[in-house]
């Protein structure tokens, strides 16, 4: 059974900094791309940033592009987002996902329907 636990969100002033962690279980970690998605009140839920297992490439949406940083750790089934310069827009709940490798992490970021295991989700609030 695929399992994805986040952690790390908090609440952080603006131009503060966090890191997310998903941990993964229950599957190929090598095998499957990962994804960072929001989700704002009275929002849809929104790709962040996306990274191939294939060959490692990334994705950010625009944005988050230049502030937002995500990575992989292979030997911990572990995929970070850190997050730096925060904005209040930053707010919502942060999910990770997974899929078998989708090869394009731009397309792959581009809806939440192209992933089929979700984590919990894990709260990030920014205050002005």
């Amino acid at each position: 059974e695929v399992q994805l636990v986040e952690s790390g969100g908090g609440l952080v002033q603006a131009g503060g900094s966090l890191r997310l962690s998903c941990a993964a279980s229950g599957f190929t970690f090598d095998d499957y791309d990962i994804g960072w998605f929001r989700q704002a009140p009275g929002k849809e839920r929104e790709g962040v940033s996306c990274i191939s297992s294939s060959d490692g490439s990334t994705y950010y949406s625009d944005s988050v592009k230049g502030r937002f940083t995500i990575s992989s750790d292979n030997a911990k089934n572990t995929v970070y987002l850190q997050m730096n310069s925060l904005k209040p827009e930053d707010t919502a709940v942060y999910y990770c996902a997974a899929t078998p490798q989708f090869a394009n992490p731009k397309r792959l970021c581009s809806t939440y329907s192209n992933f089929g295991s979700w984590g919990q989700g894990t709260q990030v609030t920014v205050s002005s």
